[in-house]
């Protein structure tokens, strides 16, 4: 059995593995001559101190142990095999279709938006010409809104599967192994194109089908069992196993299921600004001033308050990064942020959200499940209207919002379309307003510099998880009320990321086999 050491760096010595292993076996009180092979297991950042240090965990193999290498996908021809549907091509549907082509079952993918190439160019409009396609943008198509938005690999959710086969299945079809070891890996909005379409190269090529431009717009139940499913309003095919992977922001799912009177309920999520500061504050705040230290990488940070009764915290930080549009209406204006592989620009950006729960909203009605989803689109459409009716977002600086000031002016932002000098107090609900402006300024007692007027805040950040749960059963993972459908990922609320949501994907389809194997044995 393997041994595991932990040991501590300087960050100049990352990658002299010489030195690295020579203080490992000092560590484990090892010579060279008895082990057989090692490599670095995880690695991450210790910047507590003014010494910043990497803290490295080792893996060591004695003489006489194998270091088993288990291939990370291994695939079966499904062409002629049973065939399941999966509603969306993002991380979980393309996970749950290529764990079902290793189980031997034939993935049909229905993605209501275009491939990953052909996204750009509806992308490069909202940009430039702040045109939204409600089909094809930053939250649909080939690899969902993970694709252009970022590619952060972090996920807390060690109980809910194998993180570790999650992202090896990325390294597989083309991620750096660096993720491997990150302690928060990262692959970069440049470098995930290539290999989600290395991923969907993969489903066709093993007898898989993909399909684009195709939307879920009705389903056929018997005896309260999914029969077939309806595509573009106008193609029927019969399907008894659906793994619906729709993403956070297909409402018209939600409001196809409720139709169908398929059960649905309000969920918690969260709602805020999107914050940008210069990199070099971020950078010389977390380093302690050692900020130029060639071998540190762009500093990140992860802030929470509680603020009257509610939890403020940071939300997809991105180092060297730029804040995109994620409206999926025209009517509407949404921010996020991404980092490309390098994190080189130099800004930094972090939503920063209030946690809200149906109860806490005015409108709360215990049989309404639309009540979160509601409150959302109305910020969204608010903030719309204040910037203009374009995709230009209302802005702010942090303390100018602290203090009810419209700002006048401010620096460079990375957000394409533009910004609007609005005082966000009046847009924004003031159940959210109140609290983060105590939150910043109790981050800024937290993070010393944070809280500054060089800071912009852009309004709104609203697509942090789905506002909708589709409940589902805990064993099967089927829809509590519907047999053979199988909520899945961030849109079902069930997941918080791309790791989450593809280990999501992974568990649906587990136990679909499971399902089929019990019906081949016990005939009815």
């Amino acid at each position: 059995m393997s041994q595991l050491i932990q040991i501590s760096i300087l960050p100049e010595q990352k990658d002299d593995h010489a030195f690295i292993l020579k203080r490992g076996l000092q560590k484990a009180k090892l010579k060279s001559s008895e082990i057989k092979d090692w490599r670095i297991r995880k690695r991450s950042i210790d910047a507590r101190q003014k010494q910043i240090k990497l803290n490295l965990q080792l893996e060591f193999w004695l003489e006489g142990e194998n270091r088993k290498e288990i291939p990370p996908f291994i695939p079966k021809n499904v062409h002629s095999a049973e065939k399941i549907a999966i509603i969306g091509a993002g991380p979980a549907g393309l996970y749950a279709a290529l764990r079902a082509i290793e189980a031997g079952l034939k993935p049909i993918i229905f993605e209501r938006g275009k491939d990953v190439r052909s996204r750009r160019r509806d992308l490069a409009k909202i940009n430039k010409e702040q045109l939204v396609n409600p089909e094809s943008n930053y939250c649909f198509g080939e690899g969902g809104a993970g694709t252009y938005s970022d590619g952060k690999l972090y996920t807390r959710s060690k109980k809910r599967g194998n993180v570790l086969k999650a992202i090896e299945w990325f390294v597989h079809f083309g991620a750096d192994p660096d993720i491997l070891v990150d302690a928060h890996p990262h692959i970069g909005t440049n470098k995930l194109p290539k290999i989600i379409t290395a991923m969907r190269e993969a489903i066709i090529e093993f007898g898989g089908e993909v399909h684009f431009n195709s939307k879920l717009t009705d389903l056929k139940l018997e005896n309260q069992a999914i029969k077939s499913i309806e595509i573009n309003d106008k193609n029927w095919f019969h399907f008894t196993d659906v793994v619906l992977a729709t993403g956070h922001s297909a409402r018209d799912i939600f409001y196809l299921l409720h139709h169908k009177k398929i059960k649905i309920e309000a969920k918690p999520f969260a709602l805020g600004v999107r914050v940008e500061h210069q990199q070099e504050l971020i950078n010389s705040i977390q380093y302690h001033g050692d900020d130029d230290n060639p071998y540190l990488p762009p500093a990140s940070y992860s802030l929470v308050e509680q603020v009257e009764g509610l939890g403020v915290y940071s939300f997809c930080m991105c180092p060297g990064g730029i804040i995109a549009p994620c409206a999926t209406n025209q009517e509407e204006v949404v921010t996020n942020g991404w980092s490309p592989s390098k994190r080189n620009n130099p800004y930094a950006n972090s939503g920063i959200v209030v946690s809200i729960s149906p109860d806490n909203l005015p409108q709360y009605k215990k049989d309404n499940p639309f009540v979160c989803l509601e409150f959302q689109q109305q910020v969204e459409q608010a903030c719309w209207e204040a910037a203009g009716k374009t995709q230009q977002v209302p802005a702010q600086r942090m303390i100018d919002f602290v203090e009810g000031k419209v700002s006048k002016g401010f620096p460079k932002t990375s957000y394409q379309p533009g910004i609007v000098s609005v005082d966000l107090n009046q847009i924004l609900p003031e159940l959210i307003a109140r609290r983060l402006q105590k939150a910043f300024v109790a981050f800024g007692k937290k993070m010393k510099g944070y809280y500054t007027n060089e800071a912009v805040l852009h309004a709104p950040e609203s697509r942090t998880s789905s506002p909708i749960l589709i409940p589902r059963n805990t064993e099967t993972l089927e829809h509590i009320e519907i047999k053979g459908l199988y909520p899945c990922g961030e849109g079902a609320g069930y997941a918080g990321g791309i790791i989450s949501a593809a280990i999501d994907g992974i568990n649906c389809v587990d136990k679909i086999v499971e399902k089929l194997a019990s019906s081949s044995q016990n005939p009815s």
